[in-house]
């Protein structure tokens, strides 16, 4: 069997520094908001390009404080997709606001850029666009929408570590960046964990009180803030990790080559990579009307696969309360039809890589 995600190969590839590194943790006695914390922020900065990085608890977290940070809360609009985990639109609820959704391309799925104009109203705070699958959102256009009307830009990067945007890197782009490193991510924990990127001084300082209780110093309680901080045995494993990054993901990057040329006559639709973007392969989403006889197809060659997403947002109970039903968003509800994703990780073998591909070419359908 070939799992959609084995995590264990890669803990195993690097055991002897995690657990290093997780003892020097433990020995320390430090566990919460530490000099690895401290450390990891400064070198997640770095890597994306940022002056600042202020780790938290999860991605939705990152979300969340980065909208309040930039002063949106209740009574706000905030642009964005339903084609994207839930979480996506949880944070910019957490934040009082109210998600916006726009449709998304047929050929990236992420946002297009060219209905946001049209959702801006004079409630609209924030746009947030989704780098999905580890592909970036057409930047530049929404930047420029964004300035003429005076609202925020924030990233959500969470599955786009080290994607990069005509030569930025994803969570540099916009006002903030947002990230997740739930164990899944090309950055991942082992746990939940956060991040906050921005050049803003003022928006990190505003993360890193609210994040903390609020507090300006010990005891000293500028704003009504949260528990939301990226603990120090997390920080310690993720910068062992980020030291591997770029390695990992030009795995990732090749295995996506030799899938898009092994499936180029499939039947399937393989994904794309626009010019000045460069895909890093959280995911490898392909495409197919007939997606479900495929999946039990697959399943039966002993491949796995996920559905990434099979609801969109706004079909989701939670948030039947915005009036959106079936046919608000018909390229997002297309694709929530068609997408399957194939397993990607660097850890996946050549030979496992040909296995995959030869199951999706023996597909009668």
């Amino acid at each position: 069997m070939i799992p959609i995600l084995e995590l264990k190969r890669q803990y195993l590839s690097i055991k002897e520094e995690i657990d290093a590194a997780v003892a020097e943790v433990f020995e320390s006695g430090w566990f919460v908001l530490g000099k690895n914390v401290e450390a990891f922020e400064q070198e997640f900065a770095q890597y994306c390009g940022t002056e600042f990085a202020v780790g938290v608890g999860s991605g939705v977290e990152a979300i969340h404080l980065a909208l309040l940070a930039c002063g949106i809360g209740p009574g706000d609009e905030v642009i964005t997709v339903a084609h994207t985990a839930v979480p996506t639109a949880l944070g910019i609820s957490f934040a009082g606001a109210t998600p916006v959704f726009v449709d998304i391309l047929p050929d990236t799925y992420v946002m297009d850029v060219d209905q946001v104009e049209a959702k801006i109203t004079d409630r609209t705070k924030a746009i947030l666009p989704v780098h999905l699958y580890g592909l970036t959102v057409d930047m530049d256009p929404l930047l420029e929408l964004a300035t003429d009307h005076g609202i925020k830009v924030i990233e959500d990067a969470a599955q786009a570590h080290g994607a990069t945007y005509k030569g930025q890197r994803a969570g540099a782009i916009g006002d903030a960046g947002c990230f997740s490193f739930y164990p899944s991510k090309n950055l991942g924990a082992f746990g939940e964990g956060g991040l906050v990127t921005t050049n803003d001084e003022t928006v990190a300082d505003q993360v890193r009180m609210l994040r903390n209780y609020g507090q300006e110093d010990r005891y000293h309680h500028k704003l009504k803030g949260y528990n939301s901080r990226l603990d120090e045995l997390q920080a310690a494993t993720l910068r062992v990790k980020l030291r591997r990054l770029a390695e990992w993901n030009a795995r990732r990057r090749e295995i996506a080559v030799t899938y898009n040329k092994g499936l180029s006559d499939s039947g399937v639709i393989t994904p794309v990579e626009p010019l000045g973007r460069e895909h890093v392969y959280h995911l490898y989403v392909v495409r197919s009307r007939a997606r479900d006889a495929l999946r039990e197809h697959l399943k039966e060659q002993d491949v796995g696969t996920q559905i990434h997403y099979p609801i969109p947002v706004h079909l989701q109970e939670a948030y039947s309360d915005l009036g959106l039903g079936e046919g608000a968003l018909p390229e997002t509800e297309r694709a929530a039809a068609d997408i399957l994703s194939l397993p990607i990780y660097p850890e996946l073998t050549d030979d496992e890589v040909r296995q995959v591909i030869e199951a999706v070419k023996s597909f009668p359908g």
